[in-house]
C-alpha cells in the first residue's frame, strides 16, 4: 500500500496545454458575448444571449415574443409597465419596439442579462419576494413570467413574485401539464394561443391569462398580432 503522497500522484491533473485550452475558450466565450452585446443595433435581437440549457433556458421563436411582446403592450395600455420575469426572449422583444410608450424591466436569475442595466434585476425564484425596496408591490400593469422549471414548488414560488408585482394582469407561459397548478395558484385560464421555441421542446407549451387576451384571437387578427 502506498503513503497519501501516492494517493495525491493517482488524482487526475489536467496538463499545462490543456488548461491553457480551457482558459482559451472560456475567454473567447466571454469575448463573444461581450461583442454581440456591445453591438448596438444587435443589443436586443434574439439569441444576442445564447441559451443555457444549465438554466433550463429555451428561447422563444421570433413569432412567438413578438406575438408575447405585442399582447404585454396592449394589455399594459399607454404608458403602462410591464414587468418580464424569467422571460428574457420577450424583454428583448419589447426593447426593439421600444419608441412605443410603455416601461419595462427583467427579472432574471442570469447575470448574463445584466448588461442591460437598470431594467435588469437579478430574481431567484427560491426567494421569490427578496426584491429591491423600488420595486413597490402592485406597480406593474402587466406580468409576463415563464418559470424556468415545470414543477409545482417553482409555479407557488414564481406566482408569489406575480402577485407581489401586479396591478391584476398576468400572463403566465408554462407547460400544458401545469394548467391545474397555473388555475390554482394563479386564477388563470389556458388561451388559445400556443408559444412556440426556437429549439423544439419535447413538452407541449400554453399561455394562461386572467384577463380578456388577443391571445384567444386567431393568429391572423391584425388587431393582435
Amino acid at each position: 500500500m502506498g503513503g497519501d503522497d501516492d494517493d495525491d500522484d493517482d488524482i487526475p491533473q489536467l496538463s499545462s496545454h490543456t488548461l491553457a485550452a480551457l482558459q482559451e475558450f472560456c475567454r473567447d466565450q466571454q469575448q463573444r458575448e461581450g461583442t454581440k452585446i456591445s453591438q448596438g443595433f444587435k443589443q436586443y435581437s434574439i439569441g444576442s444571449i445564447e441559451e443555457d440549457w444549465q438554466l433550463s433556458q429555451f428561447w422563444y421563436d421570433d413569432e412567438t415574443a413578438l406575438r408575447l411582446a405585442n399582447e404585454a403592450i396592449l394589455a399594459a395600455g399607454r404608458g403602462g409597465r410591464i414587468a418580464c420575469v424569467s422571460a428574457p426572449s420577450v424583454y428583448q422583444k419589447l426593447k426593439e419596439q421600444d419608441d412605443k410608450d410603455f416601461s419595462v424591466c427583467i427579472l432574471e436569475y442570469d447575470t448574463r442579462f445584466s448588461v442591460y442595466g437598470e431594467e435588469f434585476i437579478f430574481y431567484d425564484y427560491n426567494n421569490p419576494l427578496n426584491l429591491p425596496g423600488n420595486l413597490i408591490p402592485h406597480s406593474f400593469d402587466i406580468v409576463l413570467a415563464d418559470p424556468p422549471y415545470l414543477s409545482e414548488e417553482c409555479l407557488r414560488k414564481t406566482a408569489e413574485t406575480i402577485k407581489y408585482l401586479t396591478k391584476g394582469k398576468i400572463l403566465l407561459c408554462t407547460g400544458a401539464v401545469m394548467e391545474e397548478q397555473a388555475v390554482k395558484h394563479l386564477g388563470v385560464k389556458m388561451c388559445n394561443f400556443t408559444p412556440k421555441h426556437a429549439q423544439n421542446l419535447a413538452n407541449e407549451f400554453r399561455c394562461y391569462v386572467n384577463y380578456d387576451s388577443g391571445l384567444d384571437c386567431d393568429s391572423s387578427c391584425s388587431e393582435c398580432t
